[in-house]
């Protein structure tokens, strides 16, 4: 195989491309995140890859290279993480491009080393900065539902356990952003098991080796598990997830960086907010203790700042006066895509005309490759 040169610069400018990005850095530790996660002959491979699934001939057909090989390489970089397979029923394996976050990068679940954790802690401020998460994010937040007031309309979608009840298949997976901490020493002990993955999602973690299968119940008990222990429900961003994260501020990448920004309100999706009620309050500060974003806040009295507040419900679960509850917020509520690919469609539009050209231009090529290859 004729490497072609300058291999992981294509390769990483074909990353930026996709809806989420891969911003480039003056250091190029983008280039060297690529280069320790690919080999030469993987990144090569991956350019041929789109956002669609698709066959292992089709793949082979676009990259001029034969059928069988090409199809154990796909297999290959399923395994290590590295792009997404999907296996339906009675069917062929198909294949796509993974983008980086979220991606390959939580690919790496269950495999990371010193190298490239420490290479993620560089770039990672790069993302946030440089990348689209501000214009429109690929999380949304949710509350706990306990925190909804039963008078309160709530979309299917908007509910954790409504969303988990649409479901057929479940599995869990361990929390790279805290396995990450761990193995840099700084872990915060919450569970690490604790992440779902739903229906085709789910089937495919599984049988990659990323995550094991659980029922309903247990997917219900994990959310359950990760209100008492202080987490953020996080389902990807649109109206039917095939991801929902457990997230701590301590170690997420995503909290930890909304965290740092002055009104992280500003950028979450979600329609709700807490209410904050001082002659109900009696200032136990059981809110503040479990607030990721310091929103409320407790000196000599408890203090509540609505432009740091994200609406994940955790201090409404745990007032026991109900000084603290859960509210619409008033105005134009956030748009939450139907789907996957609308949330890809619309992450390209906030990011400009190019990439919604781009993402355009992929889904006609990928078609017309498949219509010649399977005929």
């Amino acid at each position: 195989m004729n490497i072609r040169p300058n291999l992981y610069q294509e390769f990483a400018r074909y990353l930026d491309n996709l809806p989420a990005g891969y911003p480039t850095t003056e250091d190029g530790i983008e280039i060297e995140i690529l280069e320790t996660l690919f080999n030469e002959d993987e990144a090569e491979l991956a350019l041929h890859l789109t956002l669609l699934n698709e066959e292992a001939r089709v793949v082979a057909f676009r990259a001029g290279r034969e059928v069988l090989q090409t199809a154990e390489m796909l297999e290959a970089m399923v395994a290590k993480g590295l792009i997404s397979g999907n296996y339906p029923a009675g069917k062929p394996p198909r294949y796509a491009i993974s983008q980086y976050v979220i991606g390959f990068h939580e690919g790496q679940v269950d495999r990371l080393s010193e190298t490239y954790v420490h290479q993620f802690q560089r770039y990672e401020p790069h993302l946030f900065a440089d990348g689209p998460w501000e214009k429109l994010p690929q999380l949304r937040t949710i509350p706990i539902n306990a925190a909804i007031p039963v008078t309160t309309e709530v979309m299917p979608y908007e509910s954790a356990e409504a969303i988990l009840r649409s479901k057929t298949h479940f599995a869990v997976r361990n929390c790279i952003c805290r396995q990450e901490k761990h193995l840099d020493g700084e872990g915060c002990g919450r569970p690490l098991e604790s992440c779902l993955a739903f229906d085709d999602a789910a089937l495919n973690t599984a049988a990659t080796g990323k995550g094991r299968m659980i029922s309903r119940e247990e997917a219900l008990a994990i959310i359950v598990d990760a209100r008492e222990a202080g987490l953020v429900l996080q389902p990807a961003n649109s109206q039917n997830p095939i991801v929902m994260c457990t997230c701590c501020s301590c170690c997420c990448g995503v909290l930890r960086n909304i965290k740092n920004h002055p009104s992280p309100s500003e950028l979450v999706a979600n329609p709700f907010i807490a209410r904050y009620g001082a002659a109900a309050c009696i200032q136990c500060g059981k809110c503040a203790a479990v607030c990721p974003m310091e929103a409320l806040t407790m000196d000599e009295a408890i203090a509540f700042n609505p432009l740091r507040c994200i609406g994940c419900g955790l201090c409404a679960g745990v007032c026991p006066t109900n000084a603290v509850v859960m509210a619409r917020k008033e105005g134009r509520q956030p748009v939450v895509p139907k789907n996957t690919l609308m949330t890809y469609l619309r992450l390209a539009a906030a990011r400009g005309p190019r990439y919604v050209w781009a993402l355009v231009k992929m889904v006609a090529e990928s078609l017309y490759y498949r219509a010649v290859a399977l005929r």
